[in-house]
C-alpha cells in the first residue's frame, strides 16, 4: 500500500542543502490544550525560516565528528563524584542509561523496572561494552548527553534548534492536525514512525521489524521533506525547561518572535534540590513511545531532561539559521 503524506502549501517547493531542508518563517499554534499539561497552553509564535537537518544525526555521522576531533562523550567518562553529592562509589563509573524490557507486565509505575544504568554503554557501544555499530551505521545516534549533541553541531557549523523551531519543523505544514501527518495515528493502517506497538513496557508487536532504533528514512518524511521527526529517538533542543508554555499574546503585535524557551533557574528538578543539573527540553518521542504509557509522538509533545543525562532512546538534529 502507497501512503502518500500531503505536502504543506508553501510557495516555493522544499530547497535541500548540504543535508538539511529549509523550513520558511510563518507564525503558528504552539503547544495543545488537549494533552499533557507540560504543553499548554497552545499560543501563537512567529519563527524566522531556518535550514534543518533531514534526519536525525547517525552514528556514520557522529563517528566522522569523533574522527576529526577525538571527542570523548559524556557517557565515556566516569562522573565527578562532586556533582552528584550523595551517589554511591560504585556507580561513578562510565556508562548511560539502557532501556531493558522486562518480561512481563510491571506492576507499577516505577521505571527502574524496564530502565538500568548500564556500565559500558555509550554510542559506540549501545547496549553495553560487548555490543557494537554493527549494522547500525545509518540508525541515530544515541547516548548523548546535551554536551555531545552541542559539541557535535558547533564541529559542523550548525547548531541545536529552539523549541520553537524544531516543533514548527515536525508539523510540516499542517499546523492544525494532531500528528505530524494528519489526525490519525496510523494512516491506512500504516505505522507513519517508529513507536511501541502493543503493551508497554513488556510486548512490542514490531510490525516494522524494529524493536529498538530503526535506520533514518525507514518511515515517510512530513510534509517539508523531513525524516523522523516523530518517533524513533528523542531529540535535544537548546531551550531550558519550564513546566508550561507562556500564555498567549494579548495582542498580534505582542506575539514572541524567535522564542527561546524558559529560565535556567526554573530548569532545575525541584524534586532533586541538592543537584542543580539544568534541564533542557526533549521533543519528537521515540520508540518507546506507546498508546498507554507517553502518548507523546505528537509535534506539540515535549519532555524535561538534564544535560548530563544521557539515554538509548535520545539523540539530535541541526540547525542553521541566517
Amino acid at each position: 500500500m502507497t501512503v502518500v503524506i500531503e505536502r504543506a502549501n508553501l510557495d516555493e517547493q522544499p530547497v535541500s542543502k548540504d543535508g538539511q531542508l529549509w523550513i520558511p518563517g510563518k507564525t503558528f499554534i504552539m503547544g495543545s490544550d488537549k494533552h499533557y499539561s507540560e504543553e499548554a497552553p497552545a499560543h501563537p509564535v512567529k519563527v524566522d525560516g531556518f535550514w534543518i537537518d533531514e534526519t536525525p544525526v547517525t552514528n556514520r555521522q557522529f563517528a566522522e565528528f569523533v574522527k576529526a576531533t577525538g571527542y570523548v562523550t559524556f557517557a565515556e567518562k566516569a562522573p565527578d563524584p562532586k556533582d552528584y553529592p550523595g551517589a554511591l562509589p560504585h556507580m561513578l563509573k562510565a556508562g548511560s542509561l539502557m532501556f531493558d524490557p522486562p518480561s512481563g507486565p510491571v506492576t507499577s509505575p516505577d521505571i527502574t523496572q524496564w530502565w538500568t544504568f548500564k556500565f559500558g554503554a555509550d554510542w559506540k557501544h549501545p547496549y553495553g561494552r560487548r555490543s557494537d555499530l554493527r549494522g547500525k551505521l545509518d540508525h541515530p545516534v544515541v547516548h548523548v548527553a546535551w554536551c555531545d549533541a552541542r559539541a557535535y553541531a558547533g564541529w559542523a557549523g550548525k547548531d541545536l534548534p529552539t523549541e520553537a523551531e524544531w516543533e514548527l519543523a515536525a508539523r510540516g505544514g499542517l499546523d492544525d492536525a494532531e500528528f505530524a501527518w494528519g489526525d490519525e495515528l496510523t494512516l491506512g493502517g500504516r505505522q507513519m514512525a517508529n513507536t511501541w506497538q502493543g503493551i508497554f513496557p513488556h510486548h512490542n508487536l514490531r510490525s516494522q521489524g524494529h524493536d529498538r532504533t530503526s535506520p533514518v528514512r525507514s518511515f515517510p518524511p512530513n510534509g517539508y521533506g523531513v525524516y523522523d521527526m516523530i518517533g524513533n529517538v528523542w531529540e535535544w533542543t537548546g531551550d531550558f525547561w519550564s513546566t508550561r508554555h507562556p500564555e498567549p499574546a494579548a495582542k498580534a503585535c505582542c506575539i514572541p518572535v524567535n522564542p527561546r524557551g524558559g529560565a535556567i533557574d526554573a530548569s532545575y528538578d525541584p524534586g532533586q534540590p541538592e543537584i542543580r543539573i539544568p534541564r533542557r527540553v526533549l521533543k519528537g518521542g521515540s520508540h518507546l513511545c506507546a498508546p498507554n504509557y507517553c502518548r507523546r509522538y505528537r509535534p506539540a509533545a515535549r519532555h524535561a531532561e538534564p544535560e548530563d543525562t544521557s539515554t538509548s532512546h535520545v539523540g539530535f538534529r541541526c540547525v542553521k539559521r541566517l
